[in-house]
């Protein structure tokens, strides 16, 4: 909680994809986890469901919803190859971000 009482709330951009250099799936949401949940279990559909994308390789905190989505937007313009270098800095052995994720930590 912050100093009026309110719940500080968490941004998210990230990335999922379908194994290690496969198909890439970039978004930004207010809850990581729920969402993961939504791409993990095909409930939503769309491009996800369709091309298997289940694996969080990657993701950024911010404070604001508009940064978040501002951050979506530049990296959904990037290159593959600096998509691929950005997971591979925070995240070289593509292990599956999801599993023991824990936000209020």
């Amino acid at each position: 909680m912050n100093v009026r009482g309110y719940t500080s709330m968490a941004f998210y951009t990230y990335i999922v994809a379908s194994q290690r250099n496969g198909t890439l799936y970039i978004c930004s949401t207010d809850d990581l986890l729920r969402r993961i949940e939504e791409h993990r279990d095909e409930s939503r559909g769309g491009f996800t469901a369709k091309y298997g994308c289940v694996m969080l390789v990657w993701y950024e905190v911010y404070e604001s919803r508009d940064e978040a989505f501002k951050r979506e937007r530049r990296i959904k313009e990037w290159r593959r190859s600096w998509k691929l270098m950005l997971i591979e800095e925070a995240n070289p052995d593509w292990r599956d971000l999801f599993v023991g994720l824990n936000l209020n930590a």
